[in-house]
């Protein structure tokens, strides 16, 4: 297989430079004019280095699959089976275009599978970690109901407003772990560098330092003396916590106090409110059987305390009663969002409401992380002003007191 750099114009008018794999030139113009783009030049690489082909990489040094990269296959897909092409072809195509050296090789063999005679969601199962259940489940429905164009640009809605979530709340700890980090590398430097410099110069004065001095010397004496054992600590202390939070009745209570912390358990409920309806609207508009949609959906719950109340939303379907009962009985989901589930129930249209519920909490999510963004600056600046001026005032106490003698 050959790579071919290409320059061309869409049907738009729009410019396109890129590279292309085909066994021989005129087959990479038939794959452009499939791609609706109107090659100018097509000139076969003879640098490996300049043409970016695709060099084989040991697994341990090829990229993961991102969320980013599964939307943006998803979101090409639907376009192209939405033109008409092929699947295969469009598996072709979107395998020799794929940036991501994971993706392509993966999307290369799905393409093998489907010419072998597996259905498309058959051949996704080969690779979990990329497309889960709620992505194979999907795709089959679409393939079942004649819609996969359809399905697939659900499927590439769903994983952008899924990427938004992520993004929001990535953005709002980001900020403030980065700034505590930094603090703490300040503070120890502080305490075991320049402490003792002063401390030094204490030493000649002679005279009784303040309390506030002696407790900042102290402190430095000690940290200085054991930092290996702190560091030791430390790792341990994270260690154990994350062998805890693996078992199952850790992580539960780690999720349940999550959930109750001020701020950002409002922000978990209300991220884990959105994921919960987005997918199950998604997935019952698809004609996914509802018990096994609710089956997908705790496991993305994202919180062990949010799927197991999903998981007797399903238990009580199963025997006769309706969704909006065990989430009310939770204690989880806000009553808003229960009676809203109890009217798209009654009514026959859950997936409508579970959409507009989404909506209403992707906009929700948006407002609470405004507020915690806004709430989080100021108290970190005094925490930062508290730790980091005392250590400082404690240090020029002294020499303020002498200065005050002379004068």
């Amino acid at each position: 297989m050959a790579v071919f750099a290409y320059e061309g114009k869409t049907a738009q008018g729009e410019v396109r430079k890129g590279k292309i794999d085909a066994p021989d030139q005129a087959t990479a113009r038939n794959k452009l004019r499939e791609m609706r783009i109107s090659a100018t030049s097509v000139t076969e690489s003879k640098s490996a280095l300049d043409m970016n082909v695709n060099i084989p990489l040991p697994a341990f040094m090829k990229p993961g699959v991102k969320l980013r990269d599964l939307v943006i296959f998803s979101r090409q897909f639907a376009t192209m089976i939405d033109s008409g092409l092929p699947l295969v072809q469009c598996l072709d195509i979107l395998s020799s275009q794929s940036e991501n050296p994971t993706m392509r090789d993966q999307l290369k063999v799905i393409k093998e599978k489907v010419e072998s005679g597996n259905t498309f969601a058959e051949s996704l199962k080969t690779y979990p970690d990329t497309f889960d259940d709620l992505y194979v489940n999907l795709v089959a429905a679409g393939e079942v109901g004649g819609m996969l164009d359809t399905i697939m640009n659900r499927l590439a809605a769903y994983l952008e407003k899924n990427q938004k979530l992520i993004r929001q709340v990535k953005g709002a700890m980001t900020y403030p772990i980065i700034v505590l980090v930094v603090a703490a590398v300040v503070i120890a430097i502080l305490l075991t560098k320049v402490v003792p410099q002063f401390e030094d110069m204490f030493a000649d004065f002679g005279a009784a330092l303040p309390a506030p001095t002696q407790f900042v010397i102290a402190l430095s004496k000690w940290l200085t003396a054991n930092i290996g054992y702190v560091i030791v600590g430390v790792a341990l202390a994270y260690f154990a916590f994350d062998r805890f939070t693996r078992t199952t009745r850790g992580k539960y209570i780690f999720h349940s106090i999550l959930l109750k912390l001020p701020l950002f358990g409002d922000i978990i409920i209300k991220v884990g409110v959105a994921r919960f309806c987005r997918t199950l609207s998604t997935m019952l508009s698809s004609g996914v059987p509802i018990l096994e949609a609710l089956d997908i959906c705790s496991k993305t719950a994202g919180n062990v305390v949010i799927e197991k109340a999903i998981g007797l939303a399903g238990r009580s379907i199963s025997e006769g009663r309706t969704i909006a009962e065990p989430l009310a009985e939770s204690k989880v989901f806000p009553q808003m969002v229960c009676q809203m589930v109890g009217v798209g129930e009654a009514t026959g249209a859950l997936d409508v409401m579970l959409g507009k519920i989404a909506d209403f909490y992707d906009e929700e999510v948006d407002v609470a992380v405004e507020a915690l963004t806004g709430a989080m600056e100021p108290m970190i600046m005094a925490f930062l002003g508290v730790v980091v001026g005392g250590l400082v005032i404690a240090m020029y106490m002294p020499i303020f007191e002498m200065a005050g003698h002379i004068g």
